[in-house]
């Protein structure tokens, strides 16, 4: 029998023509990655309950960027990234369960909860916002990747490269291989596959630790992943 060649981890599939959509397009997190993905070349679409807010958005961030009312966003695109705050989630999700279903849904929603000594993290009854969201949408493909992102370095023009890994979690590596390759389309950024979704309450936790860190260093920290 001949020894079949195993697939090398880095063969990443085409992904720049494919319609990336960003739900939360108009905050800080999704304004950045809609920014730095439409920089790059690709096809991005932002959404937001008001329709005008998010073309509004859509025109500062140019670039090609589309604004449109969040169900009309899930429709229009081939992945889906959500970018919305933890308190909105579910309901965001729950009303998008139809326009989502057969989507590859990226979620890198970060459930975190804030008193007088810090950040903390917050655990769903699901385990993590990514699994609430795979429990909320049967139909759809769900990953959970791009938390670890500073959105002001996302959003400054200036920065031309941001060196970071992007751990991207789910169920079907053929999945996650397209978002670390979107990932990858950010100068100085990898994707790098981090496990299945039951692992993505600590990746989400992580958060919580960079903040500290960024406030007692004035830092805007990411994350690098040694020796692969």
């Amino acid at each position: 029998m001949t020894a079949t060649t195993p697939k090398d981890p880095w063969d990443l599939p085409d992904v720049s023509h494919l319609v990336v959509g960003v739900l939360g397009g108009t905050g800080d997190q999704g304004r950045g990655l809609a920014y730095r993905l439409a920089r790059a070349g690709q096809p991005v679409v932002i959404g937001s309950r008001a329709a005008d807010r998010a073309a509004t958005a859509a025109e500062e961030i140019g670039h090609g960027v589309r604004g449109l009312d969040n169900a009309a966003c899930a429709r229009e695109s081939d992945v889906v990234i959500v970018a919305v705050p933890w308190d909105g989630h579910r309901a965001t999700l729950e009303s998008l369960r139809t326009e989502l279903a057969g989507k590859l849904v990226v979620d890198c929603v970060n459930p975190l909860g804030f008193d007088k000594q810090g950040a903390y993290a917050l655990v769903p009854d699901e385990g993590s916002a990514a699994q609430q969201a795979a429990a909320l949408l049967p139909d759809s493909r769900v990953t959970a990747a791009f938390h670890h992102l500073s959105a002001v370095l996302l959003q400054d023009p200036a920065v031309e490269k941001i060196d970071t890994d992007v751990m991207v979690l789910g169920e079907k590596r053929a999945d996650c291989e397209i978002v670390q390759a979107l990932a990858g389309r950010i100068p100085g950024m990898r994707g790098i596959f981090a496990g299945r979704l039951r692992n993505a309450h600590q990746v989400e936790s992580l958060v919580a630790n960079l903040i500290s860190t960024n406030r007692r260093y004035k830092a805007h920290a990411g994350l690098r992943v040694t020796d692969v």
